[in-house]
C-alpha cells in the first residue's frame, strides 16, 4: 500500500477536483456557448455591411451562389441569390461543405430572379457560369470566374466554398 502521505494527497487533490473543476469548467463552457452565439449573430461582421444589398446569381442557384449568400449573411450584409434556371434545390455538398463551417444551408431554396425583391442593389455578382446580368437595378456589376463545384469531389467543394468565402470578405470590406 502507498505511504500515508501519498494517499492523503491523493484524496486532497480528488477533493481538490471535485470542487474546483466545476468552477473551472462552467465558465469554459459558458465562454464557448457565447461564443457559438456571437457567430451566429454574425460575429465576424464587417463594419458598415448592415443594410447594404448583394445579389449572387448563377444559373441553376444550386451552389456557388448559395454559398455566396450565405457568406455575406454571415458578415452582416442584406444578401439574396438567384438563378436564370433553378435546379429546384441545394446541392448536397453545398449543404454538407457549408455545414462543416457552422451555416445551414439546407432551409435555404433555389429560386429564380423573377422571385427577386424590387429593391436597387449594391453589388450584382454572376458566379463565373457565364449567366448574363439579369436585368434588376444595381449600382455596380461583377462577374467573379469560380468553378461550378457541382461534378467536383468533397475536397474540391471545400476549396471552391473558400474561395468564394474570400472573395465575399473582400467584398464587403470594400463595400462596407
Amino acid at each position: 500500500s502507498p505511504p500515508r502521505a501519498f494517499a492523503m494527497r491523493t484524496t486532497s487533490d480528488a477533493a481538490f477536483a471535485t470542487v474546483i473543476g466545476p468552477l473551472v469548467e462552467v465558465p469554459v463552457l459558458v465562454g464557448l456557448v457565447n461564443v457559438a452565439l456571437r457567430f451566429q449573430r454574425g460575429f465576424g461582421r464587417a463594419s458598415g455591411t448592415k443594410g447594404r444589398r448583394f445579389l449572387f446569381v448563377c444559373i441553376e442557384n444550386s451552389n456557388r451562389s448559395q454559398m455566396a449568400e450565405a457568406f455575406a449573411r454571415i458578415m452582416g450584409a442584406e444578401a439574396w441569390s438567384a438563378g436564370s434556371r433553378p435546379s429546384g434545390r441545394v446541392n448536397p455538398k453545398a449543404v454538407e461543405a457549408m455545414r462543416e463551417v457552422g451555416y445551414d444551408l439546407s432551409k435555404h431554396r433555389s429560386k429564380s430572379v423573377d422571385d427577386l425583391p424590387d429593391v436597387e442593389f449594391d453589388c450584382v455578382v454572376t458566379m463565373g457560369c457565364g449567366d448574363a446580368c439579369p436585368v434588376v437595378r444595381a449600382k455596380r456589376r461583377e462577374d467573379w470566374e469560380i468553378p461550378d463545384p457541382k461534378d467536383l469531389d468533397a475536397e474540391g467543394v471545400r476549396r471552391v466554398r473558400d474561395l468564394i468565402r474570400a472573395r465575399i470578405s473582400a467584398l464587403v470590406q470594400v463595400d462596407g
